[in-house]
């Protein structure tokens, strides 16, 4: 009797936690499209071709020099936050002893660092790079701001994705002659990719979507770019800018499409080469 009360309460559960799960997805999903579809609804019907001309003006508000600074800055950003979380991460998973206190502080100091608000990292990038080393607002100091503030998370995401690679592949490898290098390039990195651009499409996300840190080290100035010690405006700061603005509401709105559906390409790409490289 009591067995199968036991076992009638626990499909009661299970149901109710089906219930619950189904309602939160569902939730999200809703909020989800509700917001995207609000943004589309409002920001399409202003797309016009001023807002694609080469120079910012008062009258177009151009966001094409915005556009192109966003594509520079997570390119620098990238070049500089993937090779060293990539090979860090390969280090910790790799190479160091499992259970190290020297790995356990690097990964608490990591997961740290990833909660910290951007806006510290804005005040540190503006203290280091625009003061200290005299750089100004400039496209390379807010490129290397984002690039510390993503590092993190490229490290951990690498990491946990080379934990999850089982140690019969590099037993195997081993096995067969393979030394502790041509194993972690030959086998384990391929094994682990689609997690690494699991966590290179999310800081990539991050830099794209990024405001607080960019203002205070990039600058607003909206032109393009003509180096990297050059004040450039990103999409994001864009947005902000001309949100604050009541005459360019309508401008905000559509520059904001713009930036979902560069989130969106960016995101489709990676997965492209993502399943492409798993192939090999």
């Amino acid at each position: 009797m009591n067995t199968s009360l036991t076992a009638v309460k626990r499909d009661y559960f299970s149901i109710a936690m089906k219930v619950l799960i189904r309602a939160a997805s569902a939730l999200t999903s809703f909020l989800i499209l509700y917001i995207v579809g609000f943004i589309f609804l409002k920001g399409i019907p202003n797309l016009n071709v001023g807002l694609f001309q080469w120079e910012y003006t008062s009258e177009n508000v151009s966001l094409m020099p915005a556009l192109i600074n966003t594509i520079l800055m997570t390119a620098i950003s990238m070049t500089f936050a993937v090779p060293i979380g990539i090979f860090t991460a390969i280090f910790l998973a790799e190479y160091a002893k499992r259970g190290n206190k020297f790995v356990k502080f690097i990964r608490m100091a990591a997961e740290t660092l990833s909660g910290i608000p951007s806006i510290v990292y804005g005040i540190f990038g503006m203290v280091f790079f625009v003061i200290a080393l005299g750089w100004r607002y400039s496209l390379l100091a807010g490129a290397l701001t984002m690039a510390i503030m993503i590092l993190p998370l490229i490290m951990r995401t690498t990491e946990e994705a080379l934990l999850s690679v089982p140690d019969a592949y590099r037993e195997g490898s081993y096995g067969l002659g393979a030394g502790k290098l041509r194993t972690v390039f030959s086998i384990s990195l391929p094994a682990a990719v689609p997690g690494i651009l699991g966590g290179v499409i999310l800081a990539i996300g991050r830099v794209v979507g990024e405001t607080a840190a960019l203002i205070y080290t990039a600058g607003t100035l909206a032109r393009v770019a003509q180096s990297p010690m050059d004040s450039a405006r990103t999409l994001s700061v864009h947005l902000f800018r001309l949100s604050g603005e009541a005459l360019h509401i309508n401008e905000a709105y559509a520059t904001a499409v713009v930036l979902i559906l560069l989130v969106l390409v960016i995101n489709a790409l990676s997965a492209l080469i993502a399943r492409k490289i798993s192939r090999f």
